[in-house]
């Protein structure tokens, strides 16, 4: 439905347990992350009413499970796709040795240079996280932009002049810090969730939130996502968030639309 040239995206999971996004643009579909069951993944693709044919690539952010458990699955089921992945990324995906691919469908980018993949613009960035190279990526068709930000402790300063011109943008809230500080993980695993190169909280999320919109006061749709199943909820992400914006006279639902995407349902699919 809706407009056929507009730039599509809908989340099929995003949480700790398992990560995976469609975007499209006309007859082009490309992913990112597939950290879900092939099965799922599938299932998604036909909810937005895509054909397997249309999934021209599949996109890694990192080589954490969460993000790359179907990739060989995916493989054989969509015999045209190409994987893109950093060498880093790479290096890591094959030490975990059941996700090999033929090498003519492995597509290696450099992080922070831009390039074309089905007349969309790619770029792949920096964040700050404990693996070998992650990234996240912005998509653009020359009118619109998508920005993807997940996995990083911390928003630098080159990670926010990258997504501060985003139409949607999928940003991380993944704990409450009162409610990871009691939870059963153990200490080593806190810390490190806690850490720069960790996860945001949903804290820093709407301080990110509330900085994009006093530098560039523009219309967007933000999605929180990669919430914690044990440390964080739905409601408690969107309501931490919409509290900070609201302290600096930000109203969520005018120029700010925010929703969050969840861990086991696929989203809507929204046109941007």
């Amino acid at each position: 439905g809706g407009n056929n040239l507009a730039l599509k995206f809908c989340s099929f999971a995003s949480g700790s347990s398992g990560n995976c996004y469609l975007i499209k643009k006309g007859k082009a579909a490309l992913l990112i992350d597939a950290g879900i069951s092939g099965k799922k993944i599938l299932e998604g693709i036909e909810s937005t009413g895509t054909s397997i044919e249309e999934v021209s690539s599949l996109f890694i952010t990192h080589e954490h499970t969460d993000h790359i458990k179907s990739i060989r699955v995916l493989g054989k089921k969509i015999p045209d796709m190409a994987v893109y992945a950093n060498k880093s990324t790479w290096f890591g995906i094959e030490e975990q040795t059941d996700h090999r691919l033929s090498d003519d469908r492995r597509r290696i980018f450099s992080t922070g240079r831009e390039f074309e993949v089905d007349a969309l613009s790619v770029k792949p960035f920096h964040l700050s996280h404990d693996a070998a190279e992650p990234v996240g990526f912005s998509f653009s068709d020359g009118e619109s932009k998508i920005s993807i930000v997940t996995d990083t402790g911390c928003i630098t300063d080159d990670i926010f002049e990258e997504i501060v011109d985003a139409d949607l943008l999928v940003l991380e809230a993944n704990h409450e810090p009162r409610i990871l500080e009691y939870c059963r993980y153990p200490y080593a695993l806190k810390k490190r969730i806690l850490s720069d190169r960790g996860h945001l909280s949903n804290e820093c999320a709407g301080r990110c939130i509330t900085r994009l919109v006093e530098e560039n006061p523009k219309r967007r749709n933000i999605l929180l996502g990669h919430l914690s199943h044990e440390n964080n909820m739905p409601d408690l992400a969107q309501m931490t968030v919409e509290n900070i914006l609201y302290e600096s006279d930000i109203h969520v639902g005018g120029d700010t639309r925010l929703d969050v995407i969840l861990r086991n349902k696929i989203s809507r699919i929204y046109e941007v």
